[in-house]
């Protein structure tokens, strides 16, 4: 059966997209491509046909040219099963509907909760520019054959919509960022680092991870992996006294993400508290435990009850640089309690929040359109 993943914002090797379900579904014997818009050229990787629409010329290039070229591409492609991954296909979605294909949106976000978040919208614009997208997602999905879910809220929220929907989180493949033996030598207390690994944005902290770094006890740095949006918050947090603390890597790949996490003590996710962020399961948090690293984490009702619940780590409130800071000295100061901490996390990921479990999700959902 040919499956054609599209997408128009996510990057090639996204993590969801290419590397968990894209290459799952390959191995599992579907034809699959994968429509991305980067300029890069296509190519055959890892059993999935990659197709390059080209690198649009901005974000309104982006969500309206690209996506149509992204859309066509498909479209030729005549395959059976169509999986969105971007809200700005939603149209495109519905075409393909009446087209008779088979159709799946892949909710990565709570989208009208997101809306909410964005510094960019004053709060009554924002409450009525959710509102609007919370219908028209509402009126797109029920037409749509599946809703695969990226947390079990997002999914609840589309089963009361009364869409056929299952949750398949971004849970870490395990052992592929450590040594899945636990044999990280710098967690708990071998290493003087910390690391962050994500978007570095104003919503997801960075102005708190830095502002924790001139605040540190310890002779510990924080290394930021990702890159600044937008990039005038990186020139501002450049000039901030925390800074001295902070390694800046950039947007690295797998292999070097594997490489920076096997050198630190402990992970950061220290996101603030939008309404998008409460409910959700950051990838990074999981990945942080499959490398056996303790994490440090937002203090919301649902990530306490992962992390401390299960002993794998510390919860702060992620608006006070201290607690953050705090946080980072303890471990650094108490290495058995951080290697403990760390082991729980891994062996956590080991039996339930790993891709395994999940990639059986999808494969059985799929195969309910055969």
């Amino acid at each position: 059966m040919h499956v054609v993943h599209l997408t128009s914002a996510h990057p090639r090797y996204d993590t969801r997209v290419f590397v968990k379900q894209c290459r799952s579904l390959a191995a599992q014997g579907y034809k699959v491509t994968l429509v991305v818009a980067d300029g890069k050229g296509s190519e055959q990787r890892e059993g999935v046909n990659i197709v390059d629409v080209g690198r649009p010329r901005g974000r309104l290039d982006r969500m309206l040219d690209s996506t149509r070229r992204v859309f066509m591409t498909a479209l030729a492609l005549d395959a059976r099963i169509y999986h969105l991954h971007d809200p700005e296909l939603i149209p495109y979605g519905l075409r393909l509907k009446r087209g008779g294909k088979t159709v799946i949106f892949d909710a990565h976000e709570d989208l009208p909760k997101q809306l909410l978040g964005k510094p960019y919208l004053g709060p009554v614009s924002a409450r009525a520019l959710s509102g609007v997208l919370a219908a028209y997602e509402a009126f797109a999905s029920r037409r749509f054959d599946g809703v695969v879910a990226a947390t079990p809220s997002i999914r609840d929220k589309f089963l009361a919509l009364k869409c056929r929907s299952i949750d398949v989180n971004n849970f870490p493949i395990a052992g592929e960022l450590g040594s899945p033996a636990g044999d990280n030598e710098n967690t708990g207390g071998g290493g003087r680092q910390v690391c962050y690994v994500g978007g570095l944005t104003e919503v997801r902290g960075a102005r708190e991870m830095v502002a924790a770094a001139a605040l540190l006890g310890t002779d510990t740095s924080i290394d930021l992996v990702g890159a600044f949006n937008p990039p005038l918050l990186g020139e501002e947090l450049r000039r901030h006294a925390g800074w001295a603390r902070i390694r800046e890597h950039g947007y690295l790949d797998r292999s070097g993400v594997a490489r920076v996490m096997q050198q630190s003590m402990a992970g950061l996710v220290t996101l603030l508290p939008a309404p998008n962020h409460l409910d959700s399961q950051p990838n990074k948090m999981f990945e942080y435990m499959s490398a056996g690293l303790p994490v440090i984490a937002s203090d919301f009702p649902l990530w306490r009850s992962i992390i401390e619940d299960n002993a794998c780590g510390i919860c702060v409130d992620p608006a006070k640089p201290q607690q953050i800071a705090d946080a980072i000295d303890f471990l650094v100061t108490n290495p058995a309690v951080a290697r403990h901490l760390g082991d729980n996390g891994r062996e956590l990921v080991h039996t339930r929040y790993n891709w395994r479990n999940e990639e059986k999700k999808l494969v059985e959902f799929y195969a309910e359109f055969a």
